[in-house]
């Protein structure tokens, strides 16, 4: 085995205890507070949603690509490796639609009385675990759709291209249906990249048009409690600015290589590795960002004194 894939090993094994260690705290914080009887915000259904995306995403990619990299080849068979990617499609369409949802429900959120955002305040709370439910059916539903076109790689032809993922490797039509076909499923994300980019770009206005009033009214009794959401805006616009950049770089990647015939395990490795930054990086944003999931981290994580 070579050094450079025993470093490479290493780094998938921090990168993917780092970011399911922070993802299943979330998730285990929010399912003890139901156990006990308590209701979750509506902003913490939507991230009890992305932290089990995220964990989907690290497992699936994770510990298939450590043990190759650690010098096991051939760990999946032909319906072992259509699961995984299945598994792997799902959760990341799943972890950028509830970040799109979660840049909505904030604009709703933070909207002032008099938009025309206000009346969707009450509908939003009351269905947005509905909505984070939807999500889920709908990308097994599309992605499903993918499991027709692989193919065993001892089928190949002329016809087929192969497409290498690290851990195992696939067949896809190289006809006009399947370009068309990865086409159609591939609207969803861009619409919701597209949103994503409209809703940070209002909350930045929003933000700013709340600073210049503050800034203008010059009262004691007005300070920044005024604007509660304001923390939570911050880190739900670090969290999309994040997801976006990655997704922006992985996706051209991943589009490369599989233009490409020439297999690049270089390319592949980097490729998976900008995949799995936003499911490691996200779930210290939302504890970071909320007072009180970030006193229950220091409960379970306290700070040495020296």
């Amino acid at each position: 085995m070579l050094l450079s894939d025993l470093v490479l090993g290493i780094l998938f094994l921090i990168q993917m205890g780092i970011g399911i260690l922070g993802n299943f705290f979330l998730l285990l914080l929010y399912s003890s507070t139901l156990l006990i009887g308590q209701s979750l915000r509506p902003i913490e259904y939507i991230f009890a949603h992305l932290a089990l995306a995220n964990s989907e995403v690290l497992l699936s990619k994770g510990i298939p690509l450590t043990i190759v990299c650690l010098g096991i080849k051939n760990i999946l068979d032909h319906v072992g490796c259509k699961f995984i990617v299945c598994l792997y499609n799902v959760a990341r369409s799943v972890s950028l639609s509830i970040t799109c949802l979660l840049s909505g429900f904030q604009v709703i959120t933070i909207s002032p009385s008099n938009s025309r955002w206000a009346e969707l305040k009450i509908k939003a709370r009351k269905y947005i675990g509905l909505a984070c439910f939807l999500c889920w059916c709908f990308y097994l539903l599309i992605n499903s759709t993918l499991l027709g076109t692989m193919h065993n790689s001892r089928y190949m032809t002329n016809n087929n291209k192969i497409w290498h993922l690290g851990y195992c490797s696939i067949l896809i039509p190289g006809s006009f249906n399947a370009a068309l076909l990865a086409t159609v499923l591939s609207i969803p994300d861009v619409v919701c990249v597209g949103f994503m980019i409209w809703a940070s770009a209002y909350l930045v206005f929003l933000l700013h048009r709340h600073h210049e009033q503050v800034h203008h009214i010059h009262s004691s009794h007005l300070s920044t409690k005024t604007f509660p959401e304001k923390k939570a805006t911050h880190a739900i616009l670090l969290l999309v600015s994040t997801y976006v950049f990655f997704y922006s770089i992985n996706s051209s990647l991943s589009s490369y290589l599989f233009k490409i015939e020439k297999h690049h395990p270089g390319l592949v490795a980097t490729s998976n590795f900008l995949g799995a930054l936003f499911p490691t990086i996200s779930p210290f944003v939302v504890i970071l960002s909320d007072s009180q999931v970030l006193k229950y981290w220091y409960a379970l994580c306290p700070r040495r004194r020296f």
